[in-house]
């Protein structure tokens, strides 16, 4: 089983995460929800900054967070992108502290429903320090 879990976070912690649903792609619909769910989180939990619309999203060159959709829908909300480079993985900040304490807990534990791995996931999510 797989489990796809997108985060978005700053340096105060998670702002929004969400999981792929079984049987879907990401695609640049689907991104466009995300994107959707991610600007009422930050208005949510991020009220200072969304009021002064003071916040940028920085992403990679993937396929649907390039796409023309997503990046009218950004433009439309005055949201400001912080363009990855190509070929510069130092900027991949998940790269380096994220994905290995969220994915070193959980390996070679074995789960029998994809819920348990989400729930696993959030567990691991909730453990990360602001520091």
């Amino acid at each position: 089983m797989k489990v796809l879990l997108t985060i978005f976070f700053d340096y105060r912690g998670v702002v929004h995460h969400e999981f792929l649903p079984q049987g879907r792609t990401v695609n640049k619909e689907y991104y466009l929800q995300v994107m959707r769910s991610l600007r009422e989180a930050i208005r949510q939990k991020r009220p200072d900054l969304w009021k002064n619309e003071n916040w940028l999203l920085h992403h990679d060159n993937a396929p649907a967070h390039t796409s023309l959709l997503v990046r009218d829908f950004l433009a439309k909300n005055n949201t400001l992108m912080m363009p990855q480079p190509p070929y510069s993985p130092d900027l991949a900040s998940c790269d380096f502290f994220l994905f290995s304490k969220q994915k070193r807990p959980l390996k070679g534990r074995r789960y029998t429903a994809i819920d348990e791995i989400k729930t696993a996931s959030k567990g691991e999510l909730n453990k990360i320090k602001k520091k």
